[in-house]
């Protein structure tokens, strides 16, 4: 990828630094700069009180403080679990649409339905292949950020849970479970899911793996097999697409029968899912697809064709619909990202192998999965289907390939394409709520030891300022003094998102606080109580910029109910734009949303195209080329050139 340097080596997250722990002073002084515009008066006067207390010299603040150094002490990562635990294990929404993200693969042009099996078998070849570099000592090269610090080495860790890692429902935390590999690990397999039957099909037979013409051969028994009749079984895996505490209960009265403790055994311990789906309408626009990924279309369609607690789910439809649907405590976008891209390339630049190589001469047949139902599991299954029903008729979706300029425009502005894309959502959403929101955009730490990710706060005063001149004053403000704003606002969003990549931002540090308190029996904080900070962790704006080298585009769900999810991924002359709300809240539209982000980009290009139009392209090459997080990327300029 444009944004990674890599390089092999065996080194994963040995020799990085620990994750910085910020002074308490900076990240309350930060908080409160944060949240004054997001709250009234009256509400920011009530918290600037709180979070004085609990700063004051020998208070509560500085007690936990000390005991958050010395965890940074005994740890690798003094807020990883907090962090895990936080976004992910605890929360009891169900995984499609709310947590799980896809990737939206080029539609694909199956004429016949073997076509598709084809494709499904050169893909799973390709996984194989991936998966050899992982396992062989570690040689998947290492990704180094590029920019101001360049060679900065970045941590391998999350590559190693692509296809090692399981999701186990709890009935109040889920656990993420990895598996250690052993000398003699068991034959592996992945597991085949069709018609909403799963197959147990091995890669790995007599200590050999399979070539492309035995997985297609597998995969023919498989199809083969799911169309008969009298064989099918209830489409068990609808029970994954439950809420997790649901989903727990249920898998607590499968694991009564062996039978079921048997087929979860497999599932659990697969390598990935290959999910075959069938076909699933005549329009298959971007929109259609990105729906058809996240939550499979229902029970109707494809909704039981799934197993989401499983990381890596490749779907491959007979229509050409493809994509892969991941479960993200593992790992974040990037991970998926380089994954993706991976097996993409592997299948445009290695033909596919199906007639000359030599083939294992008998091959066991693939094997499919049984269930003991009772009426208990029955009862079960119709309740998770209409759950899973409600949210396909509840998701908003809106995929929309802005073609008007791309981030080389951008980048001739001098200007940081993330940072910009970023304000433009901020203009967005306030053109059509009248207001700005706390807002999320994931920021990388994984130059440090299993860094994961901090929250870029985005809806700045700075950003605020802008915002209402482009709208409220647009006719009293000058184009100059705009400029001076839109230039204001970025700056304001690159200094901040420096700060999270770097490990000195708030969110985990204020985290980390709270459940630090929480293990001391110390439950009953105001500053975590107050409203304030029950509206700063509502992100009503949940961003995240995942570009691509290969065509194909994420998309995931808003993460509260009145919200919307807005994923972008910025090429040289197009940006598309994947915009989720939920239809049950009458404050969210993602049509009008996206209609206001296409406006608000063409003002911002005028506005650049009036004041700018006399400025020369940098010609030292300093041009922002800055990007979130999620790619691990780092400002292409010196940090003094945003001193204020």
């Amino acid at each position: 990828m444009p944004v990674l340097d890599r390089e092999p080596s065996k080194d994963s997250g040995d020799g990085l630094p620990k994750l910085p722990l910020p002074s308490l002073k900076d990240t309350l002084e930060m908080y409160l700069r944060c949240m004054k515009h997001l709250l009234t008066q009256e509400q920011f006067d009530k918290t600037q009180n709180i979070v004085k207390q609990f700063g004051a010299p020998g208070g509560v603040g500085e007690l936990l403080q000390s005991k958050l150094m010395e965890r940074r002490e005994n740890k690798a990562n003094w807020v990883y679990s907090y962090w895990l635990n936080d976004m992910y294990l605890n929360n009891r929404l169900a995984l499609p649409v709310n947590s799980s993200p896809a990737m939206v693969f080029p539609n694909q042009n199956f004429r016949a339905p073997i076509d598709s099996l084809r494709f499904a078998a050169h893909l799973i070849s390709g996984v194989l292949e991936y998966k050899t570099l992982l396992d062989c000592s570690r040689a998947l090269p290492v990704d180094y950020a590029r920019g101001q610090l360049a060679g900065t080495p970045l941590c391998m860790e999350q590559y190693y849970r692509l296809f090692t890692s399981y999701r186990l429902p709890g009935p109040e935390s889920d656990t993420l479970v990895a598996q250690e590999s052993s000398v003699m690990p068991e034959p592996e397999h992945i597991i085949v899911a069709c018609k909403n039957q799963f197959f147990v099909m091995d890669v790995v037979i007599n200590f050999r793996r399979l070539n492309e013409r035995d997985l297609l051969t597998q995969l023919q028994k498989i199809v083969k097999m799911a169309e008969s009749e009298e064989e099918r079984l209830p489409p068990i895996g609808l029970l994954t697409s439950d809420g997790r505490t649901e989903w727990a209960e249920s898998r607590s009265v499968l694991m009564r029968e062996s039978t079921n403790r048997d087929s979860l055994d497999m599932i659990e311990r697969c390598l990935c899912l290959v999910c075959l789906d069938d076909s699933s309408g005549p329009e298959l626009s971007d929109t259609t697809r990105a729906m058809l990924m996240l939550h499979g279309g229902g029970v109707a369609k494809n909704g039981g064709n799934r197993w989401y607690d499983k990381p890596m789910q490749f779907v491959i439809g007979a229509d050409g619909c493809c994509g892969v649907v991941c479960e993200h405590s593992p790992f974040e976008g990037i991970v998926l990202v380089q994954c993706t891209e991976y097996l993409l390339k592997y299948m445009i630049g290695s033909p596919s192998k199906l007639v000359r190589a030599a083939s294992v001469s008998e091959l066991p047949a693939p094997r499919r999965l049984r269930w003991k139902c009772t009426p208990e599991v029955h009862k079960l299954l119709t309740s998770s289907a209409d759950k899973l029903q409600r949210l396909v008729r509840n998701l908003d979706m809106n995929v929309h390939k802005f073609y008007d300029y791309g981030k080389e425009f951008i980048k001739k502005q001098k200007m940081s394409p993330d940072a910009y894309i970023q304000v433009a959502l901020q203009l967005a959403f306030y053109r059509c709520h009248g207001r700005l929101v706390s807002t999320y955009e994931s920021a990388s730490i994984r130059r440090f030891q299993e860094g994961r990710v901090d929250n870029i706060r985005s809806a700045t005063p700075e950003a605020l300022a802008f915002v209402k001149a482009m709208t409220d004053g647009k006719l009293s403000t000058s184009d100059t003094e705009k400029m001076e704003m839109l230039q204001g606002a970025i700056n304001a969003q690159t200094k901040y998102t420096i700060l999270a990549i770097t490990g000195m931002a708030i969110d985990n540090h204020l985290l980390g606080l709270r459940e630090i308190a929480h293990e001391m029996k110390i439950d009953k904080l105001e500053i975590f109580k107050d409203e304030a900070y029950l509206i700063s962790n509502q992100f009503i704006l949940s961003t995240s910029q995942v570009p691509t080298t290969v065509e194909m585009f994420c998309c995931y769900g808003p993460v509260v109910p009145n919200g919307y999810g807005a994923c972008y991924n910025p090429q040289s002359d197009h940006i598309i734009f994947s915009v989720s709300s939920f239809r049950e809240s009458p404050q969210t539209c993602s049509a009008e949303f996206v209609k206001c982000l296409v406006q608000g980009l063409l003002d911002m290009r005028d506005l650049c195209s009036k004041c700018n139009s006399g400025s020369k392209p940098n010609e030292q090459g300093k041009l922002l080329d800055f990007i979130s997080a999620d790619v691990d990327s780092f400002v292409n300029c010196k940090l003094t050139d945003f001193a204020s």
